[in-house]
């Protein structure tokens, strides 16, 4: 599909690519194929507008009630910037079909790549419905983008989740940063796209229970080193604070002006935020948020074991004031390039510890504990399904 001219005149020219797009990258099990996508929207809370300049007005059912062009772009661009992220998922994880260690894990990710499609299906139906020919060359423009080309927009997103400690720790913690980002559109002055969240938040709880759930179950079964786990934790965690944006991001301040973007906390938030610093507000609830799960994984280590820990905020950091600087991961201390870069091996991933985690899950029966008696992952959404699965 790359590189081929084509023209999209309506939803039913881009569902073609779509497919074309499903079968090239390799994501095309009969699970999938028999799944009905459809273009969801659920409630809102309210018909008006809950913050920034156009507090109290009726939200804006088109693109042509929005006020000015600079509203309508930055409007589109967020809604690209989505969907950019849900098909790049999927490029990421196509691999992880056929070594899913149970067979309720290869029934959980196929699901969650259903879902990932959906919120991109989603998201090019807005662009297509409302935003003319400009939203119907970007639909098109976001199948034509490979995570495993580099292409897609946003780092994180062209990394590799080639193993299965990778997918549980991206589907916790990026997925994590995809539900405050989801939240936070919910809260639009554009009606269409506060109402496409519902769905997709309901969909993306699954997701980071299946990664906060695979994780525990590997620290349960105590065959992956805690070392190593905590690696996988540096690298996901850290990638996903990028993920907020950079700091002093005129982008964010306007969007929350516009009334296009809230805060993640904002129908429980009676303060005026600071607009300099929206994005790292927000990172910083979602920081907190993390710390509490990585406390949990914690209670199921025997006595005597290493605790694991959330990186600092500061640490391996790409965008913002902390870019490119050298911190501690656990104690957020500065550091001195020297030293840093000789420990940097200790904190993330390497090829060497990814040979080792890959020999322990193929040569471990049980580095992961089962999933015994629980619910078919396609029990909710319509697919056929089984009872119970036992693994």
């Amino acid at each position: 599909m790359p590189g081929k001219v084509m023209k999209i005149g309506t939803f039913s020219d881009w569902v073609g690519l779509f497919e074309e797009w499903r079968k090239e990258i390799g994501v095309n099990p009969q699970e999938v194929q028999d799944f009905k996508f459809e273009t969801l929207y659920g409630a809102i809370e309210t018909d008006e507008i809950q913050f920034g300049y156009y507090k109290g007005r009726r939200k804006w059912e088109s693109v042509r009630q929005i006020p000015t062009q600079n509203m309508r772009d930055a409007l589109m661009n967020m809604i690209v910037y989505q969907g950019d992220t849900e098909f790049a998922s999927v490029e990421q994880q196509r691999f992880l079909l056929d070594s899913a260690p149970t067979d309720w894990d290869r029934r959980a990710i196929i699901r969650v790549m259903i879902e990932e499609m959906r919120h991109g299906w989603q998201m090019c139906a807005l662009l297509i419905e409302h935003f003319g020919t400009t939203g119907r060359v970007e639909a098109q423009k976001m199948l034509e983008r490979r995570a495993f080309e580099n292409k897609r927009l946003l780092n994180a997103f062209n990394e590799n989740v080639d193993n299965w400690m990778d997918f549980f720790a991206y589907t916790d913690f990026v997925d994590r940063d995809g539900k405050f980002q989801l939240q936070m559109l919910k809260y639009s002055g554009f009606a269409p796209l506060g109402r496409s969240m519902s769905y997709m938040l309901k969909e993306e709880a699954f997701h980071m229970g299946t990664g906060d759930t695979g994780i525990r179950r590997i620290v349960e079964a105590g065959k992956i080193p805690v070392w190593l786990i905590q690696k996988y934790l540096n690298k996901w965690i850290s990638e996903s604070h990028d993920l907020f944006g950079t700091d002093h991001s005129s982008s964010a301040h306007w969007a929350y002006v516009w009334g296009l973007k809230g805060r993640y906390d904002e129908l429980k938030n009676a303060t005026q935020p600071d607009l300099d610093d929206v994005n790292d507000y927000n990172r910083k609830l979602y920081h907190d948020e993390v710390a509490g799960l990585i406390e949990r994984f914690n209670n199921t280590l025997p006595e005597g074991t290493p605790r694991l820990y959330t990186p600092d905020i500061k640490f391996n950091r790409s965008i913002g004031k902390w870019a490119g600087l050298m911190f501690h991961p656990q104690t957020g201390a500065p550091m001195e390039e020297g030293e840093y870069r000789q420990r940097i091996a200790e904190w993330l991933p390497n090829s060497d510890d990814k040979k080792q985690l890959l020999e322990v899950i193929a040569n471990e029966k049980n580095w992961i504990t089962p999933r015994a008696g629980v619910r078919d992952p396609f029990e909710t959404i319509g697919m056929p399904r089984r009872s119970a699965i036992n693994v």
